[in-house]
């Protein structure tokens, strides 16, 4: 099995990234990228050789500065200077696992050979990468353009041996962690700065690390709605292929066809029923999971885009002799996909916490709240309250960032994305999504036992002996929030090791 993955021209598909981080392989530059950054490097040191034109932020200040000229002695504190004062992150520490993509997305974006930086300041950001030396970078500062400016500015800040990092879970002065590993500090030469700040990495890494998430959600959500179906004694008629088939969403078909699957050979849905039709959290699993699953789709293709994509500012292009401003940088269409993403992923939140208020309801002859002895015990009734809050929660988390923009730089940015507001909410709403699905399979699994003899189907008893070895029945109150918290761990572990890291 290859553990190096080589940055190159070729199209960097989202997968490839999860197989990147999750067998936690090393990256290396392709002599191709080597060669394209070479060039653009030589290039940009003759033009500024032999011009005396003001090129933006080669020779100029930065934003409503743009017309201050910069002599050619000064550029390289020019460009220090741009990455110190422009490290103005607060807030809480952006997580591990989303720096590490950073560094990556950072990487791949420098590597096409517009960006003018020299070789071995990409090199050092893969040393900072393969040694698992995380720059300290906060989520609070990022208007979502010109790109990502503070974030990426504390991603920079130990190339030049300034700002902290996370090495070995631990925190060191970049200066100390250069030293430990004897390296030099880099000295950043004409365009460096800009190059490394302009940029949107800090929304597109939280956008891939969420759409991987969000996949793996979509998953559970389909397998856990198929538990708490069973467990409700519900009906398999709205997953009929005919229903789907002439309303054809793509989303729609694949959620009905995998709910059929996940029940195939229950005794419980296969038997007569007295009720006629389902609630909507039921009956309607495959209209709701499956426009979430169609939002995925075109989130995916977003990013997909974005992660190939060259997007600072200016852009250079050797073989057209050509240095362009231009405005790249703009999160737009991140902002857009992340709040499209917010809202499909808290509707999975949504169903799924009517699905709980449905099992606890003591409908269908399962007993109220799902403990015997109800009123001696409350059981599973504030679970549902914690889920209910947390559903509170997304749906304000849920309001769109991308409808804001706020003035800047004296003007000259006058327009801006908010993408990273949206990518910090997304964060949260995903996270708390996990929680609400590990409380309906809580739920869920607690109500099937009170179907017995009557069985689930294969799969889904496979699956429930895996997690009841983690969570028993409950037959008396309990301290809930350790079983709560169990059954989310045990949907991560369950992810990782049955690999749903991509659907």
């Amino acid at each position: 099995m290859t553990t190096t993955h080589f940055i190159s021209s070729e199209i960097l598909e989202l997968s490839t990234v999860g197989d990147i981080l999750f067998q936690n392989k090393k990256i290396e530059l392709s002599k191709g990228a080597i060669k394209k950054i070479e060039a653009c490097r030589n290039y940009l040191d003759e033009k500024i050789k032999n011009t005396d034109h003001p090129i933006y932020g080669i020779n100029t200040g930065f934003g409503s500065l743009c017309d201050v000229k910069i002599s050619n002695d000064k550029l390289t504190e020019l460009q220090e200077n741009l990455v110190m004062s422009h490290a103005c992150g607060l807030g809480d520490r952006v997580p591990k696992q989303i720096v590490k993509l950073m560094l990556l997305l950072k990487v791949q974006s420098l590597s096409y050979g517009h960006s003018g930086v020299q070789l071995k300041t990409v090199q050092r950001l893969i040393d900072f990468y393969n040694n698992d030396i995380l720059p300290i970078v906060y989520t609070q500062g990022s208007l979502g353009a010109s790109g990502d400016l503070a974030p990426l500015a504390h991603l920079a800040l130990p190339l030049i041996a300034k700002g902290e990092v996370l090495y070995k879970d631990e925190v060191w002065e970049s200066n100390e962690i250069l030293s430990k590993f004897n390296w030099e500090s880099i000295e950043l030469q004409s365009k460096e700065g800009l190059a490394l700040l302009n940029g949107t990495q800090f929304m597109s890494a939280y956008g891939i690390h969420l759409l991987l998430k969000s996949y793996k959600l979509s998953y559970f959500a389909d397998l856990i709605g198929s538990i708490s179906l069973d467990a409700f004694d519900g009906r398999i008629e709205p997953f009929n292929e005919l229903v789907h088939l002439v309303r054809p969403h793509k989303g729609q078909l694949k959620t009905a066809q995998r709910v059929r699957e996940f029940l195939e050979g229950s005794e419980l849905i296969s038997q007569d029923k007295a009720h006629v039709q389902d609630p909507y959290s039921f009956r309607c699993i495959p209209q709701v999971h499956g426009a979430t699953k169609d939002t995925l789709d075109f989130v995916h293709k977003t990013f997909k885009t974005e992660i190939n994509a060259v997007t600072d500012n200016p852009n250079i292009f050797v073989g057209d002799d050509e240095i362009i401003s231009g405005g790249n940088f703009h999160g737009q269409p991140l902002a857009l996909a992340l709040d499209y993403l917010k809202i499909a992923v808290a509707e999975l939140g949504n169903i799924s916490e009517r699905r709980i208020y449905q099992l606890v309801s003591g409908l269908r002859g399962l007993p109220a709240f799902l403990v015997d002895n109800p009123g001696l015990n409350s059981g599973f009734m504030i679970p549902q309250y914690t889920a209910a809050s947390i559903v509170s929660a997304n749906k304000q988390l849920a309001t769109p960032a991308s409808i804001d923009s706020i003035v800047s730089s004296n003007g000259q940015e006058d327009h801006v994305s908010m993408g990273a507001n949206a990518a910090t909410q997304c964060f949260d709403i995903v996270n708390n999504v996990e929680r609400i699905l590990a409380i309906e399979l809580l739920n869920a699994s607690q109500a099937l036992y009170f179907r017995n003899p009557l069985k689930s189907s294969d799969l889904i008893n496979s699956f429930l002996e895996s997690y009841r070895s983690e969570v028993q029945f409950v037959s008396e109150d309990k301290v809930f929030y350790k079983l709560m918290k169990k059954t989310v761990h045990f949907i991560d572990d369950f992810c990782i090791e049955n690999d749903l890291l991509f659907d």
